[in-house]
């Protein structure tokens, strides 16, 4: 009995589970150990065989051939095992088996974690080392934890893991990185004598910072200079190479870039969007520099074609005699020069998508004629070629002459302009939307500012006025020209101001007639001269429709022009 007692109370002593059967395979005891292990009770189990309880065990087995069975392995209650298996006996016979097991599943998870570690390591250091990068790691404290062979070989530091960075590197800034959190680059560092182009980037686990980064981007700033000129050829190159593979054929704009919240700028958008749900041919008119162009790009972009080409063709900038093999393309040897493999016309090219025919107004009325039967017919021609091609091509015309004067004036071709001017869209001019003149000028301070490789602050709100004041018979365009030339002049405070913006805008803001020194008769004169030469600027020195404007015959309105030396 006393000796039953202190087995019992070994048994819930030692670290390590316990189990023990008699010779019939019964459980006679089962320590605290084991109970928690293997999920088992020793109330409940003990008495029960042990196969019902653990059928993992392989006791039984041991009972059987009287063999003990040292470090084995077996799994159970979803963990894994290393076990002593060893027989009781008495008078030489088997009289029972105990089995001292020892969880080691934590032990192989953090042996695995280990080699995997060790692995991600391995692999670390030799992906540095083979790239032959400058690359430092550091932990909270600012040890160095991992650096690459050509980064200790440029330091001169065989040897720096478990050193701290700052006294290692020169002039670095990781310890600065760990405690600021917050990533660096681009930041120029002088090493060994060297300007440096250095990155540093924070590690962090759970929102805490555990260590950081540093790479060295260049190890000379001249490298830095010479690889950005080198990509600034390519770019170059790149661009060339865009445009000769048909960069063009792809509309830049949309909606979004119609820049406004004037009540006649959302009704033309409105009426964009409306339009580009349809497939019908559109014509926009409005004067110079209001931006035809833009407003062609967006319809076709917001259309179901916005994936087909978008081929643009200036009708008044082609020779007469070019326009039609510009437009329809010709066959080898239509002409003397022409291509041995021919040429695709602009429809071609455009199939399935939109074609801009910028300036109509100016096209010769034989070339109107041809134009009239590709609409009517769907189909062209080449130039020396006997084939007739379907092209399905939405037209977007546009123009700033009044097309219903061409039309009366024999000049247009009143069939083509009806087949033309399904949907109308006309432009407002920037002096009918002024409130936007302010956003369109900031707007346009950004794209050039980009395009110069400046930087411009802003403009100053005199500036501002000024540019309200005036009428821009030039429109967007007049106004864009503004602005680089301001860009152009500005000082080192970096922002437009009056004395930026060209004579006669600042003249036109301080502009006021008085009587001081000079008759009625004289103050008269001047009114009626400005307001005829403005008249004329805004009708493009198209004489019958200002004098029609003025309310003067049209003589009398070429005498005022004699009279007051008004030139074009």
């Amino acid at each position: 009995m006393f000796f039953k007692e202190c087995f019992h109370l070994m048994a819930e002593n030692i670290d390590e589970a316990l189990i023990g059967v008699d010779k019939n395979g019964m459980l006679f005891i089962i320590n605290k150990k084991a109970e928690d292990l293997l999920g088992i009770s020793a109330e409940k189990d003990i008495g029960k065989h042990v196969e019902k309880v653990i059928p993992e065990t392989n006791l039984p087995r041991v009972l059987k051939t009287g063999e003990n069975e040292i470090s084995q392995r077996f799994i159970a209650n979803s963990r894994e095992f290393i076990t002593n298996r060893i027989t009781v006996i008495m008078e030489e016979k088997v009289e029972g088996a105990i089995a001292i097991f020892r969880d080691i599943t934590e032990h192989k998870k953090l042996q695995k974690e280990l080699y995997d570690d060790k692995l991600y390591i391995d692999i670390l250091n030799t992906i540095m080392d083979t790239l032959n990068e400058c690359v430092v790691v550091i932990d909270e404290k600012g040890l160095i934890t991992m650096m690459s062979k050509a980064y200790k070989e440029f330091l001169g530091c065989s040897n720096p893991e478990g050193k701290h960075v700052e006294d290692i590197i020169e002039n670095t800034r990781m310890y600065k990185v760990i405690q600021s959190g917050n990533l660096e680059l681009g930041d120029v560092q002088d090493i060994k004598g060297n300007k440096m182009i250095a990155m540093r980037v924070p590690l962090k686990e759970d929102g805490k910072v555990v260590g950081a980064v540093g790479k060295v981007i260049f190890k000379d700033i001249g490298d830095f200079y010479t690889l950005s000129k080198k990509l600034s050829n390519l770019e170059k190159e790149v661009e060339f190479y865009k445009n000769e593979l048909g960069k063009e054929r792809k509309a830049k704009y949309s909606i979004e870039n119609i820049i406004g919240d004037s009540p006649s700028v959302q009704k033309v958008k409105s009426l964009v969007k409306r339009v580009a749900r349809t497939n019908s041919n559109v014509l926009i008119i409005g004067e110079s520099g209001t931006g035809k162009e833009l407003f062609a790009h967006a319809i076709h972009n917001a259309s179901k074609r916005n994936l087909g080409p978008f081929i643009k063709i200036n009708c008044a900038a082609i020779p007469s005699e070019l326009l039609e093999a510009e437009l329809f393309g010709y066959e080898e040897g239509a002409f003397t020069g022409a291509k041995k493999t021919g040429k695709k016309g602009k429809f071609e090219l455009a199939n399935g998508g939109t074609i801009f025919l910028d300036e109509i107004g100016d096209m010769p009325m034989e070339m109107q004629v041809k134009l009239l039967r590709v609409i009517q017919e769907r189909e062209i021609e080449r130039i020396g070629g006997n084939i007739l091609k379907e092209v399905d091509v939405r037209i977007i015309a546009a123009t700033n002459k009044n097309l219903e004067d061409s039309v009366k004036e024999g000049k247009f071709r009143e069939d083509l302009y009806y087949r033309l001017n399904v949907m109308k869209i006309p432009l407002p001019s920037l002096r009918e939307r002024k409130e936007d003149i302010p956003m369109i000028a900031n707007s346009l301070r950004i794209k050039v500012a980009n395009r110069l490789g400046v930087y411009v602050e802003g403009i100053s709100k005199d500036a501002l006025d000024c540019l309200v004041n005036y009428d821009w018979p030039g429109n967007i365009r007049e106004l864009e020209n503004v602005i680089e030339r301001a860009v152009n002049l500005l000082d080192s405070d970096l922002v437009i101001k009056l004395e930026n913006l060209p004579e006669r805008l600042v003249k036109n803001k301080f502009k006021r007639y008085t009587n001081e020194g000079k008759y009625l008769k004289d103050i008269i004169e001047e009114v009626e001269k400005d307001v005829i030469e403005e008249c004329l600027r805004k009708n493009n020195w198209n004489k019958n429709r200002t004098a029609q404007l003025l309310g003067i015959s049209r003589a009398g309105l070429y005498k005022k022009i004699e009279e007051y030396k008004l030139e074009s």
